[in-house]
């Protein structure tokens, strides 16, 4: 009978219309199950879930790698956007964790006869999961799930919005290198205004200690970037390289501009393309990354990508370490603190 009265007041907010929720509601956003970006997350928390990555990351190295930390536990993976890395990581590391973990895919569902996004998630909590893992092309969708939902969600990218997990494990591929991000300067070339990993590692690299310096074409840096953080604007490519300790390279998201934004592939990767060339102006032991996927010879050449610099694949892996983490902290009880495997 209490199930049925909520679905009704439910209902009763999606008829008026309104995007506010009502204020009991909102309080459901400060859960600390729930990841939906990093904006306003202390130095403390997101050291807490690296710390935890780290110690999960030896369970990868065990023979038997399975531990059951969240046994009984069941997680749903809600993807309305095609991933490679993010989904398979989000899955391994559920069934490491001893966790029932089911794939939930947007175009063989409901969805495609018309069901709305929340009556899809209203259905997939009926069915009582602990943890929904949601990725969307639309911005702030797990925002509005988590007003509207018990269970904890984990945003696994939501539209130009933030991509909290993808930061994480950025963080902690350099963090593993250098101990400590205090005083170091990445700089982020590429799609900055279109891309919700840049805006994530802004957030997160700057609360950890870093400098920042984005960098690209005039239509591809937001006006308001400087806000995020510790952050410099460059539009030559040579400016942001110069003596800095990292150097991440992202794609161009062609699919979230109905128009062109740059003359050519040529065109941009002569000017904002990372190559043999002026690889060599960062720092001699300076770090490459890349969230993926990679479009090879437009912002990286594949010697680059390859080269004994890149710490590419590193990242992947600690994707999955660092998911790991970030489960084990939605399915804990609230108050609980989050503890390293046994």
């Amino acid at each position: 009978m209490v199930r049925s009265k909520s679905r009704r007041k439910l209902a009763s907010q999606d008829r008026r219309g309104g995007s506010e929720p009502p204020g009991d509601d909102l309080s459901k956003l400060g859960d600390p199950r729930h990841l939906l970006g990093l904006d306003g997350m202390r130095r403390a928390e997101i050291e807490e879930i690296l710390d935890s990555a780290f110690a999960f990351k030896e369970v990868l190295d065990r023979p038997i790698k399975k531990v059951p930390t969240l046994r009984g536990k069941m997680v749903i993976n809600l993807f309305f956007e095609p991933s490679t890395r993010t989904r398979t990581s989000f899955e391994i590391a559920g069934k490491l964790l001893s966790a029932d973990v089911i794939n939930f895919s947007a175009s063989a569902s409901a969805l495609e006869k018309g069901e709305t996004l929340l009556d899809t998630a209203l259905n997939l909590q009926a069915m009582r999961p602990d943890v929904l893992v949601v990725r969307s092309a639309s911005s702030g969708v797990p925002h509005m799930l988590a007003r509207r939902l018990e269970c904890a969600i984990v945003s696994a990218g939501d539209g130009w919005h933030e991509h909290p997990t993808q930061a994480l494990l950025d963080a902690m591929s350099l963090r593993e290198r250098w101990g400590s991000l205090d005083g170091r300067t990445v700089a982020i070339v590429g799609d900055i205004a279109r891309s919700r990993v840049a805006g994530s590692n802004i957030r997160c690299l700057t609360s950890l200690g870093a400098r920042v310096r984005v960098c690209g074409p005039r239509t591809m840096i937001p006006r308001n970037v400087e806000s995020l953080g510790k952050v410099t604007i460059h539009h030559r490519i040579a400016e942001a390289l110069e003596a800095a300790d990292a150097v991440m390279m992202l794609r161009i998201q062609k699919e979230r501009s109905s128009e062109p934004i740059y003359p050519s592939d040529r065109e941009y990767s002569r000017l904002f393309g990372l190559n043999t060339m002026n690889v060599e102006l960062l720092e001699k032991d300076a770090l490459i990354l890349h969230p993926g996927p990679m479009n090879r010879g437009i912002e990286i050449e594949p010697a680059v990508a390859d080269g004994p610099r890149s710490i590419i694949l590193d990242q992947v892996e600690n994707g999955v370490a660092l998911r790991m983490a970030v489960l084990c902290r939605a399915a804990r009880s609230v108050g609980a603190s989050l503890e390293a495997p046994a």
